[in-house]
């Protein structure tokens, strides 16, 4: 370590954050490889850590002889300070490489108010904020993750963007760099129409917004020929053959996910209106039981956890849940196996009872709404008695203590479904215990506020007014009796501010840049969010807010988004708002049938259906 960093780091808190000597870091001389990558992770080190795709991809390229990657979080406050107070820039982990002597620097863009985090790690890196800015000796500036599918209010400050997933275009774009550095690496233009022409690779500065008078889009036009119209995300179309990060770091210090992670899928086809995830990450993939078996075994080997989570959109949808189980118990007696994710039904909790084993932990489920009309509007395939049926289950199982998440501002509510939030919750508190026991002890009722995604059903909507959903938390409030009911609700402020970027266009780059200027960063954190200072950027810089966040679109207006493609139709969307307003449900189609989304022709991707494994050939093929 470099003696300056040995002097700060007694000085600030959980310097452990900053060592990048843990378990299975890979340190190698930069000196040796073609090309540097620095994996930025735009929060804290607890919560970067515990990021699965970042692991994925350290494993990945740093596999390759000719490449490094190294790991950089964002320093906290008080680290921040004394990196200004010492002129030291932000650095790599693993050497203490500043981030201005990476090739490229890469942004996994998970949460909108990290934007300024971004920035914020580019100027302590000595980077130049705006890409056109950057010359020759400066790193390339990518990006990827959820919110790639809507990089537009970041566009004045990224190179590239990968749409998404990574496994396989990391690769493919390592090499193109390494190819352009032994030519020269002078001419940034001519690297980015290589990289341009990676299917899933989209260039930011090849596009040009056209507004119309109102201040809408008119139109996104490409001005290059290597820049296509509509950039497709990338796929893994087969999990068993994709790398897998089978000696993961192991950190020092207590992370939010300090656990090993098993991945079983990827995708969702439940088809929750409001979930941006269930949308962009179709189509449903499972791993083969053998794989993850393997796996789980490499996992610990090299790790030693005692806790492994399954991992995905929804747990207990993988085809051999059961089977997974019972072999990860026979195999590893004493590991413990956690589901993160449960379904709103008996099955669900009674394999959460079969992992739990005697250690009883409060029980996590996610009604969403208050009413069967609203659930179905949401397309969330759930009933009251689902709810009952999985709580009277989790009671007789040992379980005293739930957690309900709830959302409000959803498109129709009304107070009947509020109503509904606290009745639910106030029936969960008075479960009986069959056995004679205490019964429940404790609810927490945790309540967020809708925000309208890209690439949803709900992508049109307008996002409810900041003093209206402030009145709907009251409601349900005041409707709560039981003293063991504990209700949490979230910021309306910081939701508004969410819903602005994440529906937002190129304009509010300079609304971020002011922001970053005027010291905002850690936004997502309760103790740092300064609303005071985002009002200030608005009006300093001329713009309305609500114009992102509070307007309806109709359908005929070009959407900032809409030259990036999930493989989603945008078609489908706009039937399943119809069939929202109706109260229609839409059916599951790993499990029943098509439901004509558009993903599986346009990424002419073979999907594995629930209920089968790798080695049977049945159950490999194209949905009709």
């Amino acid at each position: 370590m470099k003696p300056e960093l040995e002097e700060i780091l007694p000085q600030v808190s959980k310097p452990t954050r900053y060592l990048g000597t843990e378990w299975n870091a890979i340190k190698k001389d930069h000196r040796q490889v073609d090309v540097s990558f620095a994996l930025a992770f735009p929060d804290v080190y607890e919560v970067g850590m515990s990021h699965l795709g970042s692991k994925i991809l350290y494993h990945i390229i740093n596999k390759r002889p000719d490449a490094v990657a190294e790991r950089v979080y964002a320093p906290w406050p008080d680290m921040e300070a004394r990196l200004r107070e010492a002129s030291l820039p932000l650095f790599g982990l693993e050497t203490g490489t500043p981030l201005a002597e990476f090739d490229m620097v890469g942004f996994s863009l998970q949460y909108e108010l990290t934007y300024t985090n971004v920035l914020n790690m580019l100027a302590l890196g000595k980077i130049p904020l705006r890409q056109e800015e950057r010359g020759p000796g400066d790193p390339f500036v990518i990006a990827g993750g959820p919110c790639a599918f809507n990089p537009e209010p970041l566009a004045d400050f990224l190179d590239l963007v990968v749409l998404g997933e990574g496994e396989e275009v990391i690769g493919e774009l390592l090499t193109v760099l390494k190819e352009w550095k032994q030519e020269g690496g002078q001419d940034r233009e001519a690297f980015l129409r290589r990289a341009a022409a990676i299917p899933g690779i989209y260039v930011p500065s090849f596009y040009r917004v056209h507004y119309a008078g109102d201040g809408t889009i008119a139109a996104v036009e490409p001005t290059r020929p290597e820049a296509a119209p509509r950039v497709e995300k990338r796929v893994v179309a087969d999990l068993d053959a994709a790398d897998f990060p089978s000696a993961p770091v192991v950190p020092f210090m207590d992370i939010v996910h300090d656990r090993a992670m098993l991945e079983l899928f990827r995708g969702c086809a439940r088809g929750c209106r409001f979930c941006q995830a269930g949308m962009i990450y179709r189509p449903v993939r499972e791993r083969s039981l053998k794989t993850l078996l393997a796996q789980a075994e490499a996992l610990q080997r090299s790790t030693g956890y005692p806790e492994m989570s399954l991992t995905s959109l929804s747990s207990t949808d993988y085809s051999r849940i059961r089977e997974l189980i019972r072999r990860l118990q026979e195999a590893y007696g004493d590991l413990k196996v956690s589901l993160p994710s449960l379904r709103v039904d008996s099955f669900s909790v009674n394999l959460a009872r079969e992992v739990e084993g005697l250690r009883k932990a409060s029980i996590t489920l996610a009604p969403e709404a208050g009413s069967q009309r609203l659930r179905d509007v949401i397309n969330k395939n759930v009933t009251d008695r689902d709810i009952e049926e999985a709580v009277a289950v989790a009671v007789a199982g040992g379980w005293t203590a739930f957690k309900l998440y709830f959302m409000i501002g959803l498109p129709t509510e009304e107070e009947e479904d509020l109503l509904g939030i606290a009745r639910i919750a106030e029936q969960v508190a008075s479960t009986p215990d069959p056995a004679g026991g205490r019964g429940v002890r404790r609810v927490t009722v945790s309540v967020s506020n809708f925000v309208p995604k890209p690439h949803t059903p709900f992508q049109w909507e307008p996002q409810v007014e900041e003093g209206e959903l402030v009145r709907r938390q009251q409601v349900i409030r005041r409707a709560l009796k039981n003293r063991r009911i504990i209700l949490n609700t979230h910021d309306t402020r910081a939701s508004f501010l969410e819903a602005v970027f994440a529906r937002g266009d190129r304009r509010l780059g300079k609304i971020l840049l002011a922001a970053h200027r005027l010291g905002c960063r850690f936004d997502g954190w309760t103790e740092h969010f300064d609303y005071g200072k985002w009002e200030e950027a608005f009006t300093a810089c001329g713009i309305d807010p609500a114009f992102y966040a509070l307007r309806r679109r109709p359908f005929t207006e070009p959407l900032p988004w809409d030259h990036l493609s999930p493989g989603v139709a945008k078609d489908f969307l706009s039937r399943e708002y119809q069939r929202a307003l109706r109260g229609e449900p839409t059916v599951d189609c790993s499990l029943v049938s098509c439901s004509q989304c558009g993903v599986c022709p346009t990424l002419e991707l073979p999907i594995r259906l629930r209920g089968g494994d790798r080695d049977d050939p049945e159950t490999v093929g194209q949905i009709d």
